[in-house]
């Protein structure tokens, strides 16, 4: 079993030829409104990839909020420990999506930055009867800790996407059995550039020597690195067509997170991510686009058949 403990937004996206500059106004070609948040993202990754998930966070009480709950659940995410708060807005994303793929996003985190440890609290039994803890920063910082700390009083495995960037202290880090940050969140994280793969790994070996106790960067398309105090290992991203890389980061998380709470090797556990995540980048949107188990299973035969095409 897997927990999730995180944001839920609305996102409002506008796909368009190019993001626009500051001051620059551009046309976008159509508008989708779409489940998201880094934490719900996540659950719903997960639960698509079979893994039971509880999902910890908190909505507005508004139309999106019952609409973010009501998808996770139609997906087989358990959203009792999913809060509605009263006279607050539900978390909205605002995402331009430009014809290469790339993509700019504005949070107002609204109903999210309305958790509070009792939120923690209630949902204390599940953070300790599953087996791996997931969490991002789209929440309170101390309520990420408030989490972290819960699940490790129980010896649970923790995995932290540290995004959206921010300085960690080192309470933090200590428990943290696996960091996933990028190339920008990990230059921030370590105080080290991160322009050159060489930079990367110097970067990376501070947040160990600072008590990480495993990393996988993501690299984008250059895939991505799994670093331990013993070894560094490059993972090669796979070759396809990115519609819209929303959410790639989010399911290859999610990706780690089932193949590690059911036992895998990191090395098994990286391989199905990288399928994840590029799957999700052959489809718009956030949760809209996030694959099914059947999906990745039969990863390598889509893969022959559109280099066939």
């Amino acid at each position: 079993m897997i927990t999730v403990v995180g944001s839920l937004n609305m996102d409002l996206v506008v796909f368009t030829d190019k993001i626009p500059r500051p001051g620059e106004t551009v046309l976008g070609k159509n508008f989708q409104q779409v489940p998201g948040g880094k934490g719900a993202n996540q659950a719903d990754a997960a639960a698509k990839l079979g893994a039971s998930v509880h999902m910890v966070g908190c909505v507005g009480d508004d139309s999106f909020g019952s609409t973010l709950k009501d998808c996770l659940y139609a997906d087989g995410v358990h959203v009792d420990y999913v809060l509605t708060k009263p006279n607050i807005s539900t978390g909205v994303a605002v995402i331009l999506v430009e014809a290469s793929g790339d993509n700019c996003i504005t949070v107002a985190p609204g109903a999210n930055f309305s958790m509070s440890h009792d939120n923690i609290l209630q949902a204390k039994e599940v953070i300790k009867d599953s087996e791996v803890l997931l969490l991002q920063l789209e929440i309170p910082l101390e309520i990420v800790k408030t989490a972290i700390l819960t699940a490790k009083e129980a010896g649970k495995k923790v995995i932290l996407n540290p995004a959206p960037a921010q300085e960690l202290d080192e309470e933090i880090l200590d428990h943290i059995d696996l960091l996933t940050p990028n190339e920008t969140e990990l230059e921030l994280l370590s105080g080290h550039k991160t322009d050159t793969l060489e930079n990367i790994e110097l970067a990376g070996k501070i947040l160990l020597n600072r008590g990480v106790k495993e990393l996988v960067i993501t690299l984008g398309s250059s895939g991505c690195l799994h670093m331990t105090k013993k070894a560094t290992v490059h993972y090669e991203a796979y070759k396809v067509q990115a519609v819209d890389t929303t959410a790639a980061g989010d399911s290859f998380n999610a990706a780690l997170a089932v193949h590690i709470s059911a036992g895998k090797t990191m090395e098994e556990a990286i391989t199905f991510a990288m399928k994840v995540g590029a799957l999700t980048v052959t489809k718009e949107g956030a949760q809209t686009s996030l694959p099914l188990l059947r999906e990745v299973e039969s990863f390598e035969e889509w893969m022959k058949g559109r280099a066939q095409g």
